[in-house]
């Protein structure tokens, strides 16, 4: 009998969604951003389940795919915020921005 494949429930990838990001299916929640909650922020999988009003096994099956794909989506995340920090740096200062500075005497 060939070897049947069934994890595919849980995570979905579409260009359409979340810019092409892995994420929970039937959400917005990346795989990504599960891995930040759980492994920087030391959220437990259980919280997060809870937080988010996620099945348990939606949450494993991100941290799972994290792992298999670790160094894929980790590249990618640091890829962002670099593009995100040099928007920033190439962006003039929004008028809170420079009101607070301003507030701030900087």
């Amino acid at each position: 009998m060939p070897i049947q494949q069934v994890s595919k429930e849980y995570i979905a990838i579409d260009p359409d969604y979340c810019f092409g990001k892995p994420r929970i299916v039937g959400t917005r929640i990346t795989v990504a951003a599960i891995a930040k909650m759980y492994l920087e922020m030391g959220e437990s999988l259980e919280v997060i389940a809870s937080e988010y009003d996620l099945s348990k096994a939606a949450v494993y099956a991100a941290m799972a795919y994290y792992y298999d794909h670790r160094e894929q989506i980790d590249r990618h995340t640091a890829e962002s915020e670099a593009l995100v920090e040099e928007m920033k740096r190439n962006s003039p200062p929004s008028p809170i921005d420079a009101r607070l500075k301003a507030i701030r005497g900087e």
